[in-house]
């Protein structure tokens, strides 16, 4: 039972937190240039669609005229159900959709008629976009996108007043879920940059270096924009040739290095290899003009320089994921167009595009005037704050990365589980400003790296076509930043020996897949001259269990050298242990270096 000054006291709890995030927000930009951009162009393709909608004003009656009808058939459902409850809905959720399981849904009439209500709207509003036959596709999937981003904000189970499952829970607890909720969203707040980072898992879950990244080694070097990592061997003898992973910059590298049973690196040094990591630097405004190729000149080479002083070996293996390979493959066709030493021989490249011409969902952001504003804010900061591209990358998966956690976190008032992948993605990096403009630009909106010396180095023409070492190259079959047709299509302009193979599941967990949970499984095998992806597939083979050990096979065959002694690292090349520093950087960085002084 309430007792009498129990509602005084939820209220005033309530407005205590309700003034922290006031003032919180008055510090917080009221808008900014791709916001902006964002609306501009939003607005004209809605003024396109209704353009188009009106040149067809009888499709437009039929659409409403069905949909009173499907409303009309929502209540009289509803209405019976309440009598005979073992009838099925007359809209029911799509598979895998958990927003409405709570009973109360199916239970209450008036709440039954809301849920069915509103994924009638939803599905009439996107049908009415994708019926539309005279946009062109970018407009197209401009509005598709946006527009599941307005019905996925509007659904009923957002919001206090007409979510059943939330108006019983604050009852049961007296408000304290509204109470711990908006404690949480005051503190979430204060950690965001221009959009809300909802709080995927407790940022005190893990702690870098300990329960992930945990992998002994040491930092071999460092300059002022990464840490090169070597880690500690843990057979006998090691194969001559050593790793060289280079991970995504838009990332923590420990994806590569998360717990012990799902560490890759980890399971790399079991099977006998000398593996360096290297770790970028969670760039500010200092690093504002460094650019996409400063990348490789300024991060990959210095690392295989490095590796060859300490291991006497001029030659390595090495690994990009993501972004990393991107920046792998400029490195190798710079080196090759500039007559350097030859020091990559051969290349695995997991989930990497090289070419843009379908980046997928994310495309929406992939034009002129989206760009072209990014480009100016960035230049006004010097980079690409972190927690806007985590931010934009949780929208292209609205309902399980946004609105699920927005509802727990805020409106049950409950913490999140302790995940370590998204512990990993929650633990965001900025990208330097020129280097982020030259990624859009140049890579996705003008799509010049597949193009010979469609980019520059230092002045070298980027050449693709000159890459002829080995390539392992792994994609994602649920990928939704790195779509594998795509990621099939650019491996077609490299022009050594291709091993292409198709991993299960998505982006994430379908590269970090370790033989011992025997999870997911992929294909290999497929004609690598395919004309497309899907003729690739239909030519390749599923096999079960994870990629890695074909990938240990195949890496076997590239090394022709015999095992040496095991490398251990001296006290003399040591300049911290790994993790070493620049992984430990947090967001905002000002808060961290308040934090450590």
């Amino acid at each position: 039972m309430f007792s009498p000054n129990m509602y005084g006291e939820i209220f005033e709890k309530l407005c205590e937190c309700n003034a922290a995030i006031v003032k919180n927000m008055q510090h917080k930009p009221v808008s900014n240039p791709m916001q902006e951009a964002l609306v501009q162009l939003n607005r004209q393709d809605l003024g396109q669609w209704v353009e188009d909608t009106a040149q067809n004003p009888l499709k437009m009656m039929d659409t409403q005229i069905q949909w009173w009808h499907d409303q009309m058939n929502i209540w009289q459902t509803s209405l019976m159900q309440a009598v005979h409850p073992e009838i099925d809905d007359s809209i029911s959720s799509e598979k895998g959709d958990k927003r409405f399981d709570d009973p109360a849904w199916k239970e209450q009439v008036l709440f039954n008629v809301l849920k069915q209500s509103y994924l009638l709207f939803s599905r009439n509003m996107l049908q009415m976009i994708e019926n539309s036959n005279g946009l062109e596709k970018p407009t197209k999937d401009r509005l598709n996108f946006f527009t599941r981003q307005m019905v996925n904000a509007l659904s009923p189970s957002n919001f206090l007043s007409t979510n059943p499952e939330l108006i019983r829970l604050t009852f049961e607890s007296k408000g304290e879920n509204l109470i711990q909720g908006m404690e949480q969203l005051q503190e979430d707040m204060s950690l965001s940059a221009d959009v809300l980072k909802v709080r995927l898992t407790n940022k005190d879950a893990f702690k870098v270096g300990v329960d992930l990244a945990s992998t002994p080694g040491e930092v071999v070097f460092r300059n002022e924009l990464m840490e090169l990592l070597q880690y500690h061997p843990t057979t006998d003898t090691v194969a001559k040739r050593p790793i060289l992973i280079v991970p995504p910059f838009i990332n923590k590298y420990y994806i590569m290095d998360m717990r012990e049973q799902n560490s890759l690196v980890r399971w790399l040094v079991a099977q006998g290899h000398s593996v360096f990591m290297v770790s970028w630097v969670n760039p500010d405004e200092s690093l504002a003009e460094y650019e996409f190729g400063h990348y490789a000149t300024r991060g990959v080479i210095p690392a295989l320089e490095r590796i060859e002083e300490l291991t006497g070996e001029q030659h390595v293996n090495a690994i990009g994921y993501c972004v990393g390979g991107m920046l792998l493959s400029t490195a190798a066709a710079y080196m090759v167009s500039k007559r350097m030493k030859q020091r990559i021989k051969s290349m695995t490249l997991l989930t990497t595009m090289l070419e843009f011409s379908d980046p997928g969902e994310i495309g929406v952001f992939i034009n002129e005037p989206t760009i072209s504003a990014i480009e100016s804010q960035n230049k006004i900061r010097g980079y690409m704050d972190g927690r806007l591209i985590e931010s934009t990358f949780s929208l292209l998966r609205e309902n399980s990365l946004f609105w699920n956690y927005y509802v727990k976190n805020y409106l049950k008032g409950e913490s999140p589980l302790d995940f370590d992948l998204l512990y990993w993605n929650s633990d965001s990096t900025n990208i330097a400003a020129a280097c982020h403009n030259d990624i859009l630009r140049k890579l996705y909106l003008n799509d010049l790296l597949k193009e010979p010396k469609g980019i520059e180095v230092d002045g070298i023409g980027i050449d693709l076509s000159k890459i002829k070492i080995p390539v392992y190259f792994l994609s994602a079959k649920d990928d939704h930043i790195a779509g594998w047709e795509s990621t099939f299509a650019g491996s077609q302009h490299l022009k050594g020996k291709v091993t292409f193979v198709l991993g299960e599941s998505g982006h994430i967990a379908g590269v970090i897949n370790p033989p011992a949970k025997n999870k997911y499984g992929y294909w290999a095998g497929g004609d690598i001259n395919a004309q497309d992806g899907k003729t690739w597939v239909k030519s390749a083979e599923h096999h079960t269990g994870s990629w890695w050990p074909h990938w240990q096979q195949w890496s076997e065959q590239q090394n022709t050298a015999d095992f040496v002694p095991a490398r251990e690292v001296s006290k003399e090349a040591s300049l911290t242990a790994a993790p070493g520093t620049y992984v430990l950087q947090k967001l905002p960085l000002e808060s961290a270096m308040e934090e450590a002084s």
